[in-house]
């Protein structure tokens, strides 16, 4: 039941293994890439307590032994304390240049430790074991690393791609139902930047996968995963094309800082939100019709996850106090903010020539709808 997608990055190619009981799998998978039969893992505590025992039994099934180290789950965690944490421990374990390191977790963590493998002496493999849907379908494939700033998401790291990516779909079925539709917010956002299709099987089988059906899971996680892996192998350091997948983000991160990267707002629910947005905004700009906007909110309603700036509990602050959070985005070009827009579902394109007002206007009417 396994599915394996091939990323060819030349001199940096590595295999996404997708499917259940992966974690059992571990030490016969990782097992070819090491020089000698040890690994360190950085998870987080709630993974830690889940599913670390499952991964360790996986390794030494093979003969390999492992030292762990778990930090506090959350976005918090992604930032310069728990890095500096993270790099110290792995040269406490002496970890050498041939070493593999396992990122055990969702996005924060692989972000993290993928950050740290990177800069460990100057650059040491990793393995992403991604725990979430988010992480599955997004932030573990592609080497995007990194840590937040107090002035915006994302805005130190390093490009450092995984040796191997194993999505162990069992594993999804121990997140709360929030975690899942969070990280939903990710696979419908491929769909809408560039396969119709897909969007339309979302649209008739989602609800499946959000119910557990494994093969509807497993589907969902291969194709979003194939999409990515297609646009990074064109343009792995984001000069071009790859900056489409960031459809629904330049909104989601003006959000995420506007509610402190707190559980207010999950980053997948903040792409879901920003995915409608984008396509409002097209819509108004002429791009595309008025349906296409209605559909988008339409099936994001039907999969009960967030939509709105209405669905955002607490206050937010006003439209152009969002549009100055926007402008720490690191798609700022010459002083001017790339949208991701689109002509239709499936047909997302970049451009810098959008109407700030219009951008405004926007904002404003989805904070009016607030009450």
């Amino acid at each position: 039941m396994t599915e394996i997608v091939h990323v060819g990055l030349e001199g940096r190619e590595y295999d996404i293994h997708i499917g259940p009981g992966l974690l059992d799998q571990a030490g016969a998978l990782i097992a070819p890439l090491l020089r000698r039969p040890r690994v360190v893992i950085i998870s987080d505590e709630n993974v830690g307590r889940l599913h670390l025992e499952t991964l360790r039994k996986g390794l030494e099934s093979k003969g390999i032994t492992s030292e762990s180290l778990m930090l506090p789950p959350g976005e918090s965690t992604k930032s310069w304390p728990y890095l500096e944490q993270a790099v110290e421990w792995l040269l406490k374990q002496k970890v050498e240049r041939n070493d593999v390191v396992i990122a055990f977790g969702g996005g924060v963590i692989g972000d993290l430790v993928g950050f740290a493998a990177a800069i460990l002496r100057r650059g040491v493999r990793f393995v992403q074991i991604p725990t979430s849907l988010l992480a599955q379908v997004d932030s573990s494939v592609g080497g995007k690393t990194g840590i937040n700033a107090p002035q915006g998401k994302n805005l130190i790291g390093a490009f450092h791609q995984p040796s191997l990516v194993l999505a162990d779909t069992e594993v999804l079925g121990s997140m709360t139902p929030r975690d899942f539709l969070a990280g939903y917010g990710e696979v419908v956002k491929y769909g809408l930047l560039g396969d119709s299709a897909f969007f339309q099987w979302l649209e008739e089988n989602a609800s499946r996968a959000a119910a557990g059906d494994m093969a509807a899971r497993i589907y969902a996680v291969k194709r979003s995963v194939e999409m990515k892996a297609e646009i990074v192998t064109r343009d792995e350091t984001e000069q071009g094309d790859r900056a489409l997948l960031n459809l629904g983000h330049t909104f989601c991160h003006a959000l995420e800082a506007a509610t402190d990267y707190s559980d207010r707002l999950l980053h997948g629910e903040g792409v879901a939100i920003g995915c409608a947005l984008a396509f409002e905004l097209s819509a108004r700009m002429g791009l595309c019709s008025q349906e296409d906007p209605s559909r988008v909110r339409a099936h994001l309603r039907d999969m009960k996850t967030k939509v709105d700036l209405s669905d955002i509990t607490g206050e937010l602050p006003d439209a152009d106090s969002l549009m100055e959070l926007m402008t720490q985005d690191k798609k700022m070009i010459a002083g001017k903010l790339n949208f991701i827009l689109a002509r239709g579902i499936g047909e997302a394109f970049i451009t810098s020539d959008v109407d700030p007002d219009l951008v405004r206007a926007v904002l404003d009417d989805a904070l009016r709808a607030r009450g």
